[in-house]
Parts: structure tokens; C-alpha cells; sequence
């Protein structure tokens, strides 16, 4: 093979070269520039499309979050802001899913009309409650006498304890801190009267909430229905059956949660109440019935009643049972922390024991015992509907064919709708006078009375 096309086949692969410059003439190089290269270049995306696809996804997960953190903590506002109507309706909607099978027992094995039976069912629940509150303070007040005198001799033989003890304190240092503490409530006396003040404009408050607790438990069981139809018509007609199946899967979940809470607390009622039936057996009732109404609070009300029922058995038989009560007390409280709660509730809930722990600790924080008592049904209300809208049903043996009639055509009055048939009566014209008249308008050009009425229908 010669050299000749060797050097051809070289020349076309470097690409173009710059000639040789002759005498006198400056020579220009050629730059090679590939196609690829102008394409890439003219093709430099520019503005929004410069910003890489994990930026644009993150801002629009960011102004979409913020817009649903705004809404909640403006909903929480108006929630805090109103809590003397929303906290007695929560409750409300609590004791309408406890009374309800009452109220259907009533209806279906009594033959009770609907509202007989909510009456029958909201009055057996006053009853039930006023019944528990007379034992209770009727058991009180005969065993008070006996207890008083034993917290004398209890706080004696302390005042004893203290003179002989390893403290040493005398009496006349006793007195002295007696002294101390009258001065302090006589220069504290502003303060105590504000809340002494503040203290009856809560009474009032609760007083108040619970006339509308049981004003809207009432008709939640006896229109209940109808209500959450004016509620699911409020949204737009393509939701409202999704929201209505969800609706119905939510208050499933709030019935199990009550069910399982009223379990939880009877079981602390059970327990506590027959440890202390060993020691104060006149009292041993009302501490159970306290620590029953105090677990549906929870963490603070196990805490507080079971400190009231060592307090009391601490003052009725000294340091020896106090401190066997507080075992008692303790293990209840554990059973019921570590086994009922965790795995009854996460179960009836559907939420991790985790989770129930976490909730009840943010609802406390956020809003005191209120939060921490409302925190695990509306969180496992918040599962139940959110899951349900993205495609799992946590309920379906429920199924879909219950639907609702969310508003059907409204009836006038009487004495409108006769009113109406009496006016259409006297303005009533023959068919065949009508449709010539009209023919003859037409003709003419002119609209007659009977094409402006019709015109007037059309608009």
C-alpha cells in the first residue's frame, strides 16, 4: 500500500486543517466545531427548567405542607378558642356511641318509639351516674367520722415522731412554721381570691357543658342520622359518599375505643377497690368508683387516684399498709399500662402501643387533661378516615349500600301551596286561546302577553 492514500485516510480524520500561509499572507486557523456540541449548547435549558427535578419536587411538597400546617393550627385556634361548645359536643358524640345499642335494644326488643328510647336511654345513663354518686357519698360520710379521727391520732403520733425522730424538730419549731405558713395565705390573699374566682367561672363552664353535653347527646341519638346528612351535604356531591362510608368506618372506631376504655377502667376500679377493701372496707366503694371515673383520663387520672387511695389507707392504718397499697396500686396500674391499655386499645384502635403512648403525651402537652382524654379517639378517628380514603378499609363487612338522602325536595306550607293553586286558578287561559294569540303576535311582530310569560318561564 503506497503512502499517498495513507496520508489522505490521516488528513480526513483530523478533520479540516488550516492551509499554508504564503508570503506575506496571515494565516487563519479553522476551529472544528462538531454538531453535538451546537445542539447541547442552543438546548441549555433556562429560568424553571434549570432547577433540578428533586428541587421542584421538594418545593411543591414544601408550600403544600405549609398550606396544611396553617389550616391545622388555624382549626386547633378556633377549637381552643371555642372549647366550651366542642369539648361537651365531643363528649356528646363519646355517650351517643355508648347509648346507641341501648337505645336499638329499647326500639327493637321494647318497641320503644325513636324518641322514647333515646329519653329512656339518656335518663337510665343520669341514673346509672346519680346511683354510683349517692353510694358513694353516703359511704363517705359514714366512714368519714371514723377516718377523721384517725388522721388526729395519725397526725400526732407524726408530730411525736418528728420531736423524737432523728430531726428533732420541737414543737415550738412547729409553731413557729404554723405561723409562717398563716402569714404567707394573709399576704396571698389577692391570689387566692382570683382563684377562688377563677374556680367558679370553671364550675360555671362545666356546668354549662354539661347541659349541652346532654342536650346534644339527646338528639344525636334521636335525629343522629339526619344531622350527619346536613353535615355530608355541606361537601361537593362527587365526596359525599366516600365521606358518608368513611364516616360510618370512623364511628365504628369510636365505639370500640369506648368499649375497650370502659373495660380498661373497670378492670383499675376492680383491682384497687378490693386491695383497699383489706384496709378501709367502709371506703373501699367510693376509691373504686373514683379510680373507675379517673382512668377514662389517662396517665394523670390512674396517678392521682391511686395516690388518694394509699393517702387514705396511710391515714386509716399508718406506714405498714400505705406501703402494701402502694404495691397493689402499682401493679395494677402496670397490668394496665404495660398489657390492657397498649394491646386492648392499640387493637381496638388499630394503633401501635408507640403510637398510643406518643398521642396521649402530645394531646396532654397541647391541651392538658382535655387533650390527653379526646388524643387516642380523634388520632384513631384521623386513621380510620384517612386510610379509608386511600383505598383500605379497615371495616369491610360494613360494605358500601348504605347511602344517604341528603336533602330531598322541600314541601311548602299549606297555606302557600293552596295559595299558589287558587292564584294559577284565576290566570288560567284555554290552551287554544293561548297558542293563537301567540300565533297571531308572531304574525304581527308584537309579543303578546302569553310569549312574554313564556320568555319570562324560559329565563
Amino acid at each position: 500500500m503506497s503512502a499517498a492514500p495513507r496520508k489522505g485516510r490521516a488528513q480526513k480524520a483530523q478533520g479540516p486543517t488550516t492551509a499554508p500561509a504564503s508570503a506575506g499572507t496571515v494565516a487563519t486557523a479553522v476551529v472544528p466545531t462538531s454538531a453535538a456540541t451546537t445542539k447541547v449548547r442552543a438546548g441549555r435549558p433556562h429560568g424553571a427548567d434549570a432547577v433540578p427535578p428533586s428541587i421542584q419536587t421538594a418545593a411543591a411538597w414544601s408550600w403544600r405542607l405549609l398550606l396544611i400546617g396553617a389550616l391545622v393550627t388555624a382549626s386547633l385556634y378556633v377549637t381552643a378558642l371555642f372549647k366550651v361548645i366542642v369539648v361537651p359536643v365531643a363528649i356528646a358524640l363519646l355517650l351517643t356511641v355508648l347509648l346507641t345499642p341501648v337505645r336499638r335494644f329499647l326500639e327493637k326488643r321494647l318497641r320503644f318509639s325513636r324518641g322514647l328510647a333515646s329519653i329512656s336511654a339518656l335518663l337510665g345513663l343520669l341514673l346509672v351516674v346519680g346511683g354510683l354518686i349517692t353510694v358513694a357519698g353516703s359511704t363517705i360520710v359514714s366512714g368519714i367520722s371514723e377516718l377523721r379521727e384517725k388522721a388526729i391520732d395519725g397526725f400526732n403520733e407524726f408530730m411525736d415522731w418528728l420531736q423524737a425522730g432523728p430531726f428533732g424538730i420541737g414543737v415550738e419549731q412547729v409553731d413557729g412554721y404554723l405561723k409562717e405558713l398563716e402569714k404567707f395565705i394573709s399576704s396571698s390573699q389577692d391570689s387566692i381570691v382570683s382563684g377562688a374566682l377563677g374556680a367558679a367561672t370553671t364550675v360555671g363552664h362545666v356546668a354549662a357543658g354539661a347541659v349541652i353535653a346532654l342536650f346534644c347527646t339527646f338528639f344525636f341519638l334521636l335525629d343522629g342520622r339526619t344531622i350527619w346528612s346536613w353535615c355530608v351535604g355541606l361537601f361537593p356531591a362527587r365526596s359525599r359518599d366516600t365521606i358518608h362510608q368513611a364516616g360510618r368506618r370512623g364511628i365504628v372506631t369510636l365505639s370500640a375505643y369506648t368499649r375497650t376504655q370502659i373495660l380498661v377502667a373497670l378492670v383499675d376500679a376492680v383491682g384497687i377497690g378490693v386491695g383497699a377493701a383489706f384496709f378501709v372496707p367502709s371506703l373501699a366503694l367510693p376509691l373504686g368508683i373514683l379510680v373507675f371515673v379517673g382512668s377514662f383520663i389517662p396517665i394523670v387520672g390512674a396517678v392521682v387516684t391511686g395516690a388518694v387511695a394509699v393517702l387514705v389507707v396511710l391515714v386509716a392504718n399508718g406506714w405498714v399498709a400505705a406501703l402494701i397499697m402502694l404495691g397493689i396500686v402499682l401493679a395494677v396500674q402496670q397490668i394496665e399500662s404495660h398489657a390492657l391499655q397498649p394491646f386492648l386499645m392499640g387493637h381496638a384502635v388499630s394503633l401501635h402501643p408507640v403510637a398510643v403512648l406518643l398521642v396521649v403525651a402530645a394531646g396532654g402537652f397541647a391541651a392538658g387533661i382535655v387533650g390527653a382524654l379526646f388524643a387516642v379517639p380523634l388520632a384513631a378517628l384521623i386513621n380510620t378516615v384517612v386510610l379509608y380514603f386511600n383505598g383500605h378499609d379497615k371495616f369491610p363487612d360494613l360494605g358500601t349500600d348504605d347511602t344517604l338522602v341528603i336533602r330531598g325536595k322541600p314541601a311548602l306550607p299549606v297555606m302557600v301551596r293552596r295559595a299558589e293553586e287558587d292564584l294559577a286558578d284565576d290566570e288560567k287561559v284555554p290552551a287554544s286561546a293561548r297558542t293563537a294569540g301567540r300565533r297571531a303576535s308572531r304574525r304581527a311582530g308584537a309579543p303578546s302577553s302569553g310569549a312574554g310569560a313564556s320568555a319570562g318561564e324560559d329565563a
